[in-house]
């Protein structure tokens, strides 16, 4: 196994490396997460001009052809510096569903997340069907009439497009919904970890044919293929939090004096940032494995993704838990959050990395749901 990232791969690192410290630290995060916006556009139309959201695209759709290891080389930095831009929505889940099938219309509108001047969403997930994905509520009629309600539809609030998975004769299909339709309404929310999402209600919603996207076997291959990719995206999102845990506790403990000498110095904490390193240096082994499996497309790409997921489900939110304690529970309250007492950036921070991977565990299946995917 080739574990060494060639020089394009490098290169990308280094230059999100270079926007996330100079145009998105942590006080410019929490300005976007104020605004009404929820994301901000001087952001994402430079993530379009230096091709980011080109980049997973076929050629022929006109993107970059970049795989699973560039995704996770960027959803790893992602990480790192807590970027909440719509791009996991757009280009993974929506992106994917469209690049990958065989929509006569698909040009235009990956055109459009190109450009960074278009949403999609991709609706695939209900209420009460917990992570059955491949058997929505969602019912399309005979004469195309859609009615359903779907839940955490990411990036819901600014998609002028969704495409919704439902059942049409007892057969999984994924069909393309404006917005602004008749018969569509929704509700916006924000997760846990400052996510825009939205709940989507259809109301006997016409639905021509020229919007069906796919049907049957090929709607089921699509849908399964985006939620693999978007789960190792937001594995390797996950990665990027482990480390700067690890990394920022080692640090402050260095820094933090008591009883006349720096916190680190103490067994049990070192005991503590131990455990808090294999277990980013596992998920960044298991990682690896996951997109090589994915980029390669291999028959057990699914359960390598599944072993990836369910270790940082359960050890990341273990190791963020970690950090807290260990910052002295810095950075789970609002006004040390918001920067109102004079403390490092990277302390403020710590918190927020908590809540992510208390929201990555929940995306996709949760640790549980993940280890069972592997074991079978």
């Amino acid at each position: 196994m080739n574990l060494s990232y060639t020089e394009e791969q490098v290169m990308l690192r280094e230059q999100i490396q270079k926007f996330c410290e100079t145009e998105y630290d942590f006080y410019k995060r929490e300005d976007v997460v104020k605004s009404d916006k929820d994301f901000d556009d001087k952001a994402w139309s430079l993530f379009a001009e230096q091709g980011w959201l080109s980049m997973p695209f076929s050629e022929e759709s006109g993107g970059f052809g970049f795989g699973p290891i560039e995704l996770s080389v960027l959803f790893e930095e992602f990480g790192k510096s807590l970027v909440i831009e719509p791009y996991l929505a757009n280009v993974v889940l929506a992106g994917t569903v469209l690049d990958k099938s065989n929509f006569t219309n698909k040009s235009e509108l990956i055109e459009g997340i190109c450009s960074g001047l278009m949403h999609v969403s991709l609706a695939f997930a209900e209420p009460a069907n917990s992570y059955e994905y491949l058997h929505p509520n969602t019912n399309l009629s005979d004469n195309n009439k859609l009615n359903g309600t779907k839940s955490l539809v990411l990036n819901g609030k600014n998609a002028s497009k969704i495409i919704v998975s439902c059942i049409k004769n007892n057969s999984l299909s994924l069909v393309l919904v404006d917005q602004d339709a008749d018969g569509v309404s929704f509700n916006s929310f924000r997760t846990i970890d400052e996510q825009t999402c939205a709940e989507y209600i259809f109301e006997n919603v016409s639905i021509d044919d020229s919007n069906i996207i796919a049907t049957g076997d090929e709607a089921e291959n699509l849908l399964v293929e985006a939620i693999n990719l978007a789960t190792l995206c937001v594995s390797a999102e996950a990665v990027g939090c482990m480390s700067s845990c690890y990394l920022k506790t080692v640090q402050y403990t260095k820094e933090r004096e008591q009883f006349d000498q720096p916190i680190s110095n103490f067994q049990v904490l070192q005991h503590r940032m131990v455990d808090m390193f294999i277990d980013s240096e596992l998920a960044k082994s298991l990682l690896y494995k996951a997109m090589l499996e994915v980029d390669s497309n291999s028959d057990d790409k699914f359960k390598h993704v599944s072993a990836l997921k369910a270790h940082v489900g359960k050890f990341g939110k273990l190791s963020a838990q970690n950090a807290v304690q260990l910052h002295g529970g810095m950075g789970v309250s609002e006004e040390m959050m918001i920067g109102h007492y004079l403390k490092k950036i990277e302390e403020m921070m710590i918190g927020h990395y908590l809540k992510k991977m208390v929201a990555v565990d929940a995306m996709f299946g949760n640790a549980d749901f993940h280890l069972k995917a592997f074991s079978k």
